[in-house]
């Protein structure tokens, strides 16, 4: 089986990102830069757009750069109890996040409803419910 290889351009095309997240991933070391052969252009391979891809999937799951970079090093899949313990310890601020948002979304919503049901055009409910948060 012959191993494809790409240019930055294509890579980026076949990851779904552009030139420069590609380039960005490079200076924060999370996706190596080819040599560059003499009178030359770099080449990618599969295995860098799988880097690329595994990235952009743990960034949609929440996993900082910083946190990527240290699955990626665990990427022999020998360390699955490390890569469990990383997701658990998200798991737990992301359940946090939600919680918080379902008390904003409810808050929000009360303050929308007082405001339907005021007849006093001097005072508006949201506008005094955020002075007095703010005090």
């Amino acid at each position: 089986m012959t191993q494809k290889n790409f240019t930055i351009g294509v890579l980026a095309t076949i990851a779904g990102v552009n030139v420069e997240t590609i380039r960005f991933y490079q200076r924060r070391s999370l996706l190596a830069q080819p040599v560059k052969p003499f009178k030359g252009i770099r080449r990618y391979t599969e295995c860098d757009v799988q880097r690329v891809r595994f990235i952009k999937q743990g960034q949609k799951l929440g996993f900082s750069l910083d946190e990527i970079m240290e699955l990626l090093s665990l990427e022999d899949g020998q360390q699955c109890r490390e890569a469990k313990e990383m997701a658990q310890r998200k798991l737990i601020l992301i359940r946090e996040r939600i919680e918080s948002l379902r008390t904003m979304e409810t808050t929000l919503s009360n303050l929308v409803e007082s405001c339907t049901g005021n007849t006093d055009s001097v005072s508006c409910p949201i506008i005094h419910a955020l002075l007095e948060t703010s005090a």
